[in-house]
């Protein structure tokens, strides 16, 4: 069992991209008066070479930014504050390497047909990461399971909607 970092809790909004993980995680820390990371800032320049390349990732490239991620979220609790990162993990084993971070943690999961994130990749620009590698990241995910602190939250609605939702599963209906 990890210790318990004193301090505040980590959002961690996560999904395939397209999901709406930035525009939700930057909107849900403002929110809640916290702190925000856009978590592909963390990447590795490599990273994001190979994804712009339309080659997807493997755990091994993930490593350094995972470890990254985990320090942020490290610090972020520490301070008592808490924050909201915005990040794929996409696998439960990155995300138990957040948890082993000691940070109460909560993860809000964006779900999202392929249909609709397809259709938002197609009008997306500017993103080091094409649209063709959406599959990969299907292929990879594992939703939350039932030991991870966290709840699955549609993502098809407008960016409010599902912000309220999100801020709901968080903070509960009395929040």
């Amino acid at each position: 069992m990890a210790h318990v970092v004193d301090g505040a809790r980590v959002v961690v909004v996560m999904g395939v991209s397209g999901a709406g993980k930035s525009t939700v995680g930057s909107r849900l820390a403002h929110r809640l008066g916290v702190p925000f990371l856009e978590g592909d800032d963390l990447h590795p320049a490599a990273n994001r070479t190979k994804m712009a390349s339309g080659h997807p990732l493997d755990d091994a490239d993930r490593r350094p930014w995972l470890a990254s991620l985990a320090e942020w979220i490290r610090a972020a609790a520490s301070s008592g504050r808490g924050g909201v990162v915005a990040c794929s993990s996409l696998k439960h084993s990155y995300r138990d390497a957040f948890r082993r971070t000691g940070a109460e943690m909560r993860f809000v999961y964006l779900e999202l047909t392929p249909e609709v994130a397809g259709e938002r990749r197609a009008h997306r620009k500017g993103h080091f990461m094409p649209a063709q590698l959406l599959g990969s990241q299907y292929a990879a995910l594992d939703p939350l399971d039932r030991d991870e602190p966290g709840v699955t939250v549609g993502a098809s609605g407008t960016p409010e909607q599902v912000v309220s939702a999100a801020l709901e599963a968080v903070l509960g209906p009395d929040g």
